[in-house]
């Protein structure tokens, strides 16, 4: 399998960054194997899932910012689970951490967002665990969508969880308006859930129309990346992309 293209800035502003989006199941597994896979994938960012949200969270998802190589932008126990790392090539403009309505029964959800610059770029990112339940994750999407537009920045990626595969409604949904970075540029795997037994894809990375993907998928043949960590890092497996933003 190639190699995804390592971040680099152009001579035009323009910026190839790295994308990693990652549920972590609160860091119930192995954190040591999770964090090798993240220091293997080299990300600019990486948009969380199920961060720790009780008894020292900020802590917890500290360590693995530190031993991944990377810093906390934004997110964890305020916004229910979604958050947001970077490397030190991010310069963070602003953050916001988003709570969803919640629907009585169900847990409730949020968005981790930020807007970072890389050399001559401006980005929007947004980081989400949408539900469990169709119809609310129907709804769910379209508040993701008018999130990124409320942003006020041109190029604007989001990534997550999204509890449903390319067919389902609220994956349509996102993609009537945003790019399928996997679609888009097949890479590595396809299917992120379970890493014991990969049989659907229901994470993903989403760019708006200005942004060229490179390459997007599980990153299982990344150098560092063993089989053997990513089994035993969480119950999902990651999506990594490499991205080329215009300079602003």
């Amino acid at each position: 399998m190639p190699l995804l293209p390592n971040s680099r800035t152009e001579p035009d502003g323009s910026a190839v960054i790295r994308v990693l989006s990652y549920n972590i199941r609160s860091m119930r597994d192995d954190t040591d194997a999770l964090a090798r896979v993240i220091r293997a994938c080299e990300p600019d960012l990486v948009l969380i899932q199920e961060a720790p949200r009780f008894f020292r969270w900020r802590k917890k998802l500290a360590r693995l910012a530190r031993e991944s190589d990377l810093v906390v932008v934004t997110g964890g126990a305020t916004t229910t689970g979604p958050a947001i790392l970077s490397s030190l090539r991010a310069s963070v403009e602003r953050t916001e951490d988003i709570l969803l309505p919640h629907t009585p029964g169900l847990h409730r959800r949020g968005f981790a967002t930020a807007v970072v610059r890389f050399a001559g770029t401006r980005l929007g990112v947004l980081s989400c665990h949408l539900s469990l339940q169709k119809d609310e994750r129907y709804d769910q999407a379209g508040m993701l969508l008018d999130r990124l537009a409320g942003m006020g920045v041109e190029h604007v990626i989001a990534g997550g969880d999204l509890n449903e595969r390319p067919d389902g409604p609220a994956f349509r949904r996102l993609t009537d308006t945003l790019t399928d970075c996997r679609a888009a540029s097949p890479w590595g795997g396809e299917h992120t859930w379970t890493p014991a037994d990969p049989y659907q894809r229901i994470d993903a990375i989403f760019a708006t129309k200005g942004i060229e993907v490179l390459g997007c998928g599980v990153p299982s043949g990344q150098p560092g990346v063993t089989d053997t960590d990513l089994r035993a890092a969480t119950d999902h497996l990651p999506v990594l992309a490499a991205l080329k933003i215009p300079a602003a």
